[in-house]
């Protein structure tokens, strides 16, 4: 008996479901990452210090940052950096707002029922398709040069994305797990509440990371609607009279804008979905 044991005793223990894996070091990509964080900043500083672009084109730090304590204190385009950026941020909030609320529950029923994906996924992939400086000049017709015309511009630029995600969502939950649930007696609600929904979250975070980058790349096209704040109004006046550094500090504050939203939503990734990557 004991003999017979012994390989199967190493059996189990050889098996590829009872093998220890491997965990990669967590700060390795970060490591990587503040790495090239500082070599971009030192290939700046050696730029402009031996003058390989004129100071016009690219300003050194050392400007860009006495630039930025100066808006700061005084202000640029009349605003403070403070009042400008919360401008912008409320621009973008209201729009992520709009692009969820709508978003996700057209995506859910486009990805739910065929009639309304047939009839909503033709005007959204008209006006996806579209730049949104395209229709722009339509939007000024409809709204005037208010801060509907901004809201709306963002909103759109938010909601495809969104809509889309939680539609290839709906598409992606596996049907043994409908077939298992239905089953076990549950009903329609039940279905997609415990099964469709879960299933479908990863992707609608997935969605709304890439409608935040699309809403801060638009954030500069809808603040040139005779907007008199914004980090993207005061990039645009500064560009007229040639101010680079100005530039530059608004460029870093979307940066800014970019890196805490990313960092926002792996958050909300880990405490919705912690299972993702990892089945």
């Amino acid at each position: 008996m004991s003999v017979l044991a012994e390989p199967a005793t190493a059996a189990r223990a050889t098996s590829p479901e009872r093998r220890p894996r491997v965990r990669k070091p967590a700060t390795g990509t970060f490591a990587i990452s503040a790495a090239t964080l500082v070599a971009l900043l030192f290939g700046w500083v050696i730029a402009t210090r031996y003058h390989l672009a004129s100071p016009l084109f690219l300003p050194s730090p050392g400007e860009v940052l006495v630039q930025f304590q100066a808006i700061a204190a005084d202000g640029y385009a009349n605003g403070t950096l403070a009042e400008h950026i919360l401008a912008s941020l409320g621009r973008i909030s209201v729009a992520l707002a709009f692009g969820i609320g709508l978003g996700v529950p057209i995506g859910l029923i486009m990805g739910l029922n065929r009639w309304a994906k047939g009839v909503l996924s033709v005007p959204i992939d008209i006006y996806w398709g579209l730049p949104p400086l395209a229709y722009l000049p339509l939007l000024i017709i409809w709204l005037g040069i208010g801060e509907s015309s901004k809201i709306l511009l963002l909103s759109l630029s938010a909601f495809a994305p969104i809509c889309y995600a939680a539609q290839a969502g709906v598409r992606s939950v596996p049907q043994e797990r409908i077939n298992a649930a239905q089953s076990l007696g549950a009903n329609s609600l039940q279905l997609f509440t415990t099964i469709v929904l879960p299933s479908a979250l990863p992707e609608i975070l997935t969605g709304l990371r890439i409608a935040i980058g699309a809403t801060l790349s638009t954030l500069v096209a809808a603040e040139l609607i005779a907007a008199q704040s914004g980090v993207g109004y005061m990039i645009m006046s500064a560009s007229n009279f040639l101010a680079t550094d100005v530039v530059f500090v608004g460029l870093i504050v979307i940066a800014i804008f970019a890196f805490a939203f990313t960092a926002a939503m792996r958050f909300l990734e880990k405490q919705l979905v912690p299972w993702k990557g990892k089945l």
